[in-house]
């Protein structure tokens, strides 16, 4: 960095930074936010697809959402590895919240999240079954992976670097929904996934936040964000929608 130039005017002209130390409260801030909702995301979507693993009709399926649960985890570990670098206390993290508690199914929170959880709205719903879990993690496995591209370019290079290890991992989590899919069609379960679809697309849909964010500009200034949220959101309904059409499902209106 420039002798001359201020930390927020490196940080605008696509500058990174690597450690802690030179980092700015505002930006510190923004990117313990972005940290924590991912391992709470991560964590309670764990906790989720582990009520669901004796659900599967079969070995290899029980062995997919274990690996879920297993790898999910151990992506929050390697973020809040990070989150420790500034204080956080990884090592009583993971009991700081209980991960399995879930609203009533037709609760409707919209993007709603707290201060203490800060998982994304989605994962604060039930899963209700094999069939539910395996249309959930369709949609919003490409979610994810849309959401993590977009994290693997941030300004924070330790935390770049985690998230382009995670993101193939969390790409193989939207491919294993996709055979699960195609397997419960094959054993004719299209309806019962439609429903499954048509419940969790507008929560998967909230997973991007609210449209109207006045705080793209500034993230962008600061190196966390390159798209903004609409856009994000737009992506993965093109995305999701060719998905569900190759699959010969609709797309919720």
């Amino acid at each position: 960095m420039a002798e001359d130039m201020t930390i927020e005017s490196y940080l605008a002209a696509g500058g990174v930074l690597t450690n802690p130390t030179n980092v700015p409260p505002r930006y510190r801030a923004e990117l313990m936010k972005l940290m924590a909702t991912f391992v709470d995301s991560e964590l309670a979507g764990a906790a989720g697809f582990a009520d669901v693993i004796n659900a599967g009709p079969g070995i290899k399926e029980r062995i997919a959402a274990a690996k879920i649960v297993l790898e999910k985890t151990d992506n929050a570990d390697r973020v809040l590895r990070i989150m420790g670098d500034f204080g956080a206390d990884a090592d009583r993290y993971a009991n700081n919240h209980p991960w399995t508690t879930r609203l009533e199914r037709d609760a409707d929170i919209g993007t709603s999240r707290t201060d203490h959880d800060m998982r994304l709205a989605v994962f604060n719903y039930p899963l209700d079954g094999w069939v539910d879990a395996v249309a959930m993690n369709l949609l919003m496995g490409r979610a994810v992976v849309i959401q993590l591209t977009e994290f693997s370019m941030i300004s924070y290079q330790p935390l770049a670097e985690a998230f382009r290890t995670i993101t193939p991992i969390e790409t193989r989590h939207a491919e294993l929904a996709a055979e699960g899919v195609i397997k419960l069609i094959e054993e004719g379960e299209t309806a019962a996934l439609q429903a499954a679809v048509n419940y969790w697309w507008p929560r998967v849909a909230a997973s991007f936040g609210s449209s109207s964010s006045t705080k793209a500009e500034s993230l962008k200034e600061m190196g966390l964000r390159k798209s903004t949220n609409a856009e994000l959101k737009t992506r993965w309904e093109a995305e999701a929608t060719t998905l569900l059409e190759s699959f010969g499902l609709d797309v919720p209106s």
